[in-house]
């Protein structure tokens, strides 16, 4: 029990994973006081992050199908679009579900306030306006913030952040993206629907490096007709602003021009975790030489009284992932059975087309030396894809190929990250390749690709034929 003053609980951060907990945590009896920098809950996903990209994201993917609807013979006229009109309707959704957010914690009587707070030892928090707060337990929960090399450090507008990116304050003429991972990809097909000439460039040998080749490969013909060039083995030696715009100095074999001038530059190069200034080497708290807090299974640091949760306590930074880590949490510091012993966490690329994987991956299994048998099945055979004119997707998935066991699902195509939640299941559950060819799926649909697949281990598919060895 809680000591008089002291507070139960308390959830630094009010993202998906602090919110989480904090609500779990309220269902079950416990006080809890939610803190958060922001005015209202909602953490970096909802006000700066997953909520307003995607909301940009359906903007880009109805300018881009009113494109693609050309070979039904059906066209639009010229493309105009309303920068004010656009970001009011994407804050008046970040908004409306602040204020649901903040309606529950009103229902749940959880105790929220804006404001920063670090440790002073493992007991207590001082916050920002000079007070000391007292807690028997304390969820971090601080989230990550974009990071950025020295070398692309520039003071100005035209340098952006995936923050300012998504404020959306003009439409420039030309915009460069440093960084072809997900959030240089995700932005760089908002831009270029919304009409920038858009540029990539990624240091790696191929975009979003660690993801299946033959899942990017749709996605890269896809966007090399809507991006102006995309450069890989390049690098980006300095930013210089000038009167037009900012001076970009290139470094790499396929660069034609190693000067260009881009109107506006975005950096997304990753991002880092959000432990600086909490003050924890004061509460005793352990972080690797990354930055990240040490946590075990249960999302307990090396202090009792501490938990960690999300992005700073390690990869994957994903919201879902924090949202599970912060009920495990709670639900560990209440002594009933609960572990982060997850093996499917599913990953979405918001591009179009999209790429969602879960499990085990090819790409690592080859890194692990560990024999598996993969399984596709081309949308190119789907009838679904046919009528929605999008045949370049893929179904593959990595089985185990004494059992036969599903380890792991990995999609390309229109929708790919509503399909995912099939594998991701089939995974979690130790399902084979035969109880996926089983299943009866709904025609027609690109679900069905997924059966189609796991029917491919035992011969010939219905809409695949291969003869027989």
């Amino acid at each position: 029990m809680a000591q008089a003053g002291e507070k139960d609980l308390v959830v630094l951060g009010a993202g998906p994973g602090g919110y989480a907990a904090a609500f779990l945590a309220a269902d079950k009896g416990m006080q809890v006081t939610l803190i958060d920098g922001l005015q209202k809950p909602g953490g970096t996903c909802l006000h700066v992050g997953c909520i307003p990209s995607k909301a940009l994201l359906h903007v880009a993917k109805i300018i881009t199908d009113s494109k693609d609807a050309a070979p039904w013979g059906v066209s639009f006229g010229k493309l105009t679009v309303d920068i004010d009109t656009l970001r009011r309707q994407g804050q008046k959704v970040v908004d409306t579900l602040a204020k649901n957010l903040a309606e529950l914690c009103k229902r749940r009587k959880v105790e929220y306030i804006s404001g920063k707070a670090s440790f002073e030892n493992s007991r207590t928090l001082r916050l920002g306006d000079g007070t000391r707060m007292t807690f028997r337990r304390c969820v971090i929960a601080v989230g990550s913030s974009p990071t950025r090399p020295a070398s692309l450090e520039l003071d100005s507008p035209r340098v952006m952040d995936s923050t300012a990116a998504l404020r959306v304050e003009d439409i420039p003429k030309s915009l460069l993206v440093v960084g072809g991972g997900y959030i240089g990809l995700e932005l760089g097909c908002v831009y270029a629907a919304l009409g920038s000439e858009v540029t990539v460039v990624e240091l790696t040998d191929g975009l979003l490096p660690g993801v299946d080749r033959d899942l990017v490969r749709p996605l890269q013909a896809r966007v090399e007709s809507q991006f102006h060039k995309i450069y890989l083995k390049t690098k980006v030696a300095r930013l210089t602003e000038v009167k037009n715009g900012i001076h970009v100095g290139l470094e790499g074999e396929e660069v034609a021009d190693k000067t260009p001038v881009f109107a506006k530059v975005l950096v997304a190069v990753g991002r880092r975790p959000n432990t600086r200034g909490l003050g924890l080497e004061n509460a005793g708290v352990d972080v690797d030489a990354k930055g990240f807090i040490k946590v075990d299974d249960k999302r307990r640091t090396n202090q009792e009284s501490i938990y960690a949760i999300g992005d700073v306590a390690g990869e994957p930074m994903l919201a879902h992932k924090a949202s599970h880590e912060g009920k495990i949490a709670v639900e560990a510091m209440l002594g009933e059975p609960a572990a982060f012993d997850f093996q499917a966490v599913p990953a979405v690329v918001f591009t179009d087309p999209e790429i969602a994987w879960c499990g085990l991956t090819e790409t690592d299994a080859r890194r692990q030396n560990r024999e598996v048998k993969v399984l596709r099945f081309p949308w190119a055979a789907s009838g679904r894809a046919a009528t929605l004119g999008r045949t370049e997707g893929l179904t593959k998935l990595i089985t185990e190929p004494e059992t036969e066991r599903l380890l792991g699902v990995g999609l390309v195509g229109y929708g790919a990250g509503e399909l995912i939640a099939e594998g991701v299941l089939a995974v979690e559950m130790a399902a084979s390749a035969r109880d996926l060819s089983l299943i009866i799926h709904p025609h027609p649909t690109l679900s069905e690709t997924i059966g189609e697949a796991a029917e491919s281990l035992f011969g010939p598919t219905t809409h695949v034929y291969k003869p027989r060895r």
